[in-house]
Formats: C-alpha cells, structure tokens, sequence
C-alpha cells in the first residue's frame, strides 16, 4: 500500500509539472483526470488487497481440505479461487505500475571558470559606436550640408554632410545585408563607396585588451523526470521532462558573458539543440519524447520516432556515472544536439557478433517553412546517419558511425544574445563526419574494475559558393570577418580516450583527453561543459574526475542512488573557432587586434563539483 501510495502521489507531481503555468484551464482539466487516475488506482489497489486476502484464505481453506483423511474440496471452492485468481490478475494489470515507470534525476553542480582571451576587435561593438556616434552628429547638427560630417566630412574621407554620413552607413547595412554569395561579396567590398565606408568604420573600431574572466561562484540546478509508458505490446512512449537553471537567474546570461562578446558559438545563447541541456531558466520543458515501435514482424526491428535521445551518447556516460545508452544512443564525439526525427534499426542473431545491430537515423536541425516566397529563400537543414554496432556486451562496445549534416544554416534562431535575436540567414553547405570507437571494461583489475574508451572522429565540410552576410560574408569553415574565401572543402580530425577505474568502496577515479585539429567541426552544442563543448575543441583538453557514490540500498528503482563528483577541465585551445563552423580558423598566437564577433579565447580552466540523486 505505501508503494502505490508512492505512486498516487507522483502521479499528482506529474500533473502539476506537465504544463505552463499560463495554461490553467488545460492543466485543470488534466489535474481532475490524473486525479481520478490516482483516485481508480486507490480503489484497484484496495479491491487488490482484498482479493489477495480471500485467495489466500481459500488457499488455506483447499489446503485443509485436501489433507487425510478428509475428503478432496468440493468443485466449487476450486472454482471459486480460480475466479480470484483472475479477479487479480486482471487488477495487477490495470495498476500503474503495469505500464508506466517513472524515474528521474537530480543535479546541483558548482563550477569556477577561469581563463585568458588575446587582444581582438569587437565586430558588433564595432558597428554599435559607429552607428550611435553618426546618430549623435546628425541629431546635433541635421544638415546637408558637404563636410559637416564630424567623422566623414574631410575631403579624404569623402568630404559627408551630418546626413550624408547617417545615410551612407545605413544604406552599407542595408546593402551588406542583401550579399549571398561569394562573388557578391567580393562586389560589394570592392565598390568605392563601401571600401570607403568600411575604413571609415574602422575608425570606431572598438578593441579589447586581452583579459582574465572569471567566475568563482557559478551554480546550476537540473532537475529531469523521466517517463516510460508502454501503450500497447510491442509500442511505447518514452519521455524526459528537464528544467536546467542558474541559481538567482531566470536566463543563460551567466554563461553566455552576457553585455560582452561571447566566447564560444555553442555558448551564444539557448535554441532548439541545446534547450534543457545548457542552463537558462527554471521551465520545465520537453526534452525528450518519442514512440517505438518494437518486434516488428517478430523480429528484432525498431521504428522509433520523436524527439531523440541523442544527446548524452556513449562515453559521456562514464564521466556522468549512468547507464550505457541503449540502442538509441549517438557517439557524443560526433552528435551531441536535441533532435527531432526517427531511427529504423535491426539486430540480426549473428553468434561471432554478440550483440550486434545497425540503424539508419534521421533528424531535422531547422525547419525553415514554406520556401520559394518572396522573403524565404532558406531550405531545411536535415541529419542522417548510419550506425553499425558489430559488438555490444558488457566486456566489449564497439561502433560505426557516418553522418551528413544537409544545408548546414548560419546561425540558429536565439533570442536575447549579444547580437540580438539571431535567425539562419541562409544555407552554407553540407558535413560529412565519420567515426569509430570502443568501450570496454576489464574486471577484477587490481583492487578494482577498469573501464576504458576511444573514439576517432573526421569532418569534411561541403562548402557551396553563399556566404553569411550576418558575419562579415564569411562561409562554411571559410573567410575571416569582411575577408571572404572561395569555397574550399576542408577536413579536420578529433580523437578522445579516456579510462576510469573504480573501487569497491564506490570510488571511480576517472581522467579523459580530447583533441581536435584546426580544421575539426562536430555537432554537440548540448554536451555537459560549462565554457564549451569540449569535444569540439581545436586544441587539447584534460579532465580529470573523482566520483564518490553514497553507500545506501536503492529504494525507489534498482539504477537508484547518489554520488558527489568532484572534477577539473584545463583547456588548451590552438585555433580560434572551436565548436564554430562559419569562418576559418586562425591560430591562437596570431590574434592580435583582427575583427571577430567572439573573444578568443587562448586557454580556459574549469574547477567543478556536483551532487547527483538518481530515482
């Protein structure tokens, strides 16, 4: 009884969770239908207990009866169990616990951020002084008059009226904005008019010194509940509800250096592939929900279709102390985003390949709406992939993995950032990635087991000849900031290796190395780092982790159980970009004052600490 009592009573923090608060009546009507759920669940649970009772005592009853020298029980008693029998099989099946399972976890995480940028030019604060100080001029002075430009009206400087000027920088804006390719790009900077406005820009041009961010005090709550309803045999709903916060803040401001140029792309602001995954406010919000379609045609083929796990792939789990992922897991080295789509997958019996199955996955990154009109020109930025798995056991994982990102857009849509609300301006090209890696464990090493992994990862982009207008006409992986380049394809590797070792007193020791070359792109804006997703880094990256799991007996499921961790990240970045496919890379020790719409950052360090409760 205290067990379904347990569950009535999630049941009812369910409905309180599920939606906005600004829905009242939907979330009433669904309050009054989850609380008849819980109220019928009572009432089955109660019948289920007497049930119980009177087939334990018929049971006892049929046992005495059928003792020497008495007589066998009569037919009818037999009978009479029978039905009670089926009375309560037929309850057991209407119980919740029969076909939901609710879980979920919670994560409090400390961290200390520390790290040095180079000298750069601030491309947006740039543009920003430029534009109030033409508008200060103008407003203190409307005229047309030639040369009455503070700024523009020598002769050398095209000798602008206050009006002239105003005009001039907003018609470059204008003008700047309607350049899509290339060739257009090279037009544009070569007219006169607009090379002479962009060295007249430069005279605003607002450098930043070098400098040490800090902060000594970051702390994020996440809390997520998982749910798992099977529908009807061999069909299932899977979904994962988190909320991810910054303590005293309701926005991603702390991470993304808000009021200052951001660091890295993946950390400009929250959108659609990192929602959930990188602080921002305290909405419980819908981070994954799909259906499976399991045994189709008696065999061992999936459809599945949703918003995907795939996020928090293999070996990302080691660090984050949970479970393997599944068959719906992604290599984290290769794809960490929060994608809708599907995966159709089979798992041949194949006695050398223990194990064994492959899939074929796709997911959509963008939807761009109705195309061809006269303001949308944009098309849908797609995934697909193709995973082989040839062995999945506990002593051994090992995987495959091709994937091809399609029309790869410029920039999600953000709203709040540092530049504003962001939107994709148009299609930069395709990324083919490809990988391979293993898991596997060592048992009774020493005093403990041994866990160990690696995984190989190679880009190759597919410029086509547009170039982003919203940064400086630069394109996929090609051109700097107002310096675009003919598309080239270019190609970039990554690899990570990792071990952690754990000991009997539920102490697991860990420490991981990712490098990726100057020319390395992947996609997993949503993994678990603070500065940036380290997996994307055009550099070197160490960490190095303690985790400490509480010796207390699971109750609420039998993965239950809570740990603190305490680790350290040291960034060592080579090239500029990382996690950044529009623009080319440039090496660290060649920024010195260039014009870049993020700080570069030369190196970082991250001192964290966490405490999870799973349940």
């Amino acid at each position: 009884m205290r067990t379904q009592f347990k569950k009535n009573l999630l049941a009812a923090l369910i409905a309180g969770m599920l939606t906005p608060i600004a829905v009242q009546a939907s979330e009433a009507d669904l309050l009054k239908r989850i609380e008849a759920l819980a109220q019928q669940n009572e009432r089955l649970a109660q019948q289920l207990e007497e049930l119980r009772g009177q087939v334990k005592a018929n049971e006892a009853k049929a046992g005495k009866a059928a003792m020497p020298p008495q007589a066998a029980a009569p037919k009818t008693d037999t009978a009479a169990l029978d039905e009670l029998k089926s009375q309560v099989k037929r309850l057991e099946d209407k119980s919740l616990g029969k076909w939901l399972t609710v879980g979920g976890d919670y994560h409090f995480r400390y961290d200390y951020l520390k790290g040095d940028t180079r000298t750069f030019t601030d491309v947006n604060a740039t543009f920003n002084k430029a534009g109030q100080a033409l508008q200060g001029d103008f407003f203190s002075n409307p005229s047309s008059v030639a040369g009455t430009s503070r700024y523009f009206g020598a002769p050398q400087a095209g000798g602008m009226s206050t009006a002239g000027a105003l005009s001039g920088l907003m018609n470059f804006s204008q003008t700047m904005n309607n350049v899509a390719t290339y060739e257009q790009a090279r037009a544009f900077l070569g007219t006169p008019a607009n090379a002479g406005m962009l060295q007249g820009i430069g005279a605003f041009a607002q450098t930043v010194p070098a400098y040490t961010p800090e902060n000594n005090s970051l702390m994020t709550n996440r809390f997520a509940l998982d749910l798992n309803a099977k529908a009807t045999q061999d069909v299932s709903v899977t979904a994962r509800l988190s909320m991810y916060k910054v303590f005293g803040a309701q926005n991603e401001n702390a991470i993304t250096n808000s009021g200052s140029a951001p660091f890295f792309a993946d950390r400009v602001g929250v959108f659609d592939g990192t929602l959930s995954h990188i602080p921002s406010n305290s909405y419980l919000n819908v981070d994954r929900v799909y259906a499976t379609w399991s045994n189709i045609g008696d065999r061992e083929m999936w459809f599945s279709v949703g918003r995907r796990p795939s996020t928090g792939g293999a070996p990302s789990n080691l660090k984050n102390n949970t479970p393997r992922p599944g068959n719906g897991g992604t290599p984290s080295l290769l794809v960490d985003y929060a994608f809708d789509g599907m995966t159709v997958g089979y798992a041949p019996e194949i006695d050398a390949l223990p194990g064994a199955y492959g899939k074929i996955c796709y997911g959509r990154g963008f939807e761009s709406g109705f195309r061809n009109t006269p303001s949308n020109s944009l098309a849908d930025t797609d995934m697909v992939g193709v995973a082989i798995i040839p062995i999945d056991t506990d002593p051994l994982r090992v995987w495959l993995q091709w994937n091809r990102g399609i029309n790869i857009f410029d920039a999600p849509s953000m709203t709040n950032t540092y530049f504003g609300n962001t939107a994709p301006k148009t299609n930069l090209g395709d990324i083919d990635w490809y990988g391979v890696g293993f898991m596997s464990t060592f048992k009774k090493v020493g005093l403990g087991n041994l866990h160990i992994f690696g995984d190989l990862g190679m880009s190759v982009t597919h410029p086509n000849n547009n170039v982003s207008a919203q940064f400086g006409f630069q394109g996929l992986m090609t051109g700097g900031f107002f310096n675009p380049e003919a598309p080239t394809s270019k190609t970039g590797t990554a690899v990570a290796l990792g071990l952690r070792y754990d000991l009997p007193s539920k102490t697991m020791f860990g420490l991981e190395y990712n490098h990726g070359s100057k020319d390395w792109i992947t996609f997993a804006p949503a993994a678990d780092d603070m500065w940036t997703s380290k997996v994307g880094a055009r550099g070197d990256v160490w960490e190095a982790y303690m985790i400490q799991e509480l010796d207390r007996m699971p109750i609420s499921s039998f993965f239950s159980k809570a740990f603190f961790r305490l680790g350290l990240q040291r960034y060592d970045l080579k090239y500029t970009g990382s996690n950044n496919w529009v623009g080319a890379p440039m090496a660290i020790s060649d920024v010195n004052g260039q014009m870049m719409t993020t700080a570069p950052l030369s190196n970082a360090t991250n001192i964290y600490a966490t405490f999870d409760v799973k349940f």
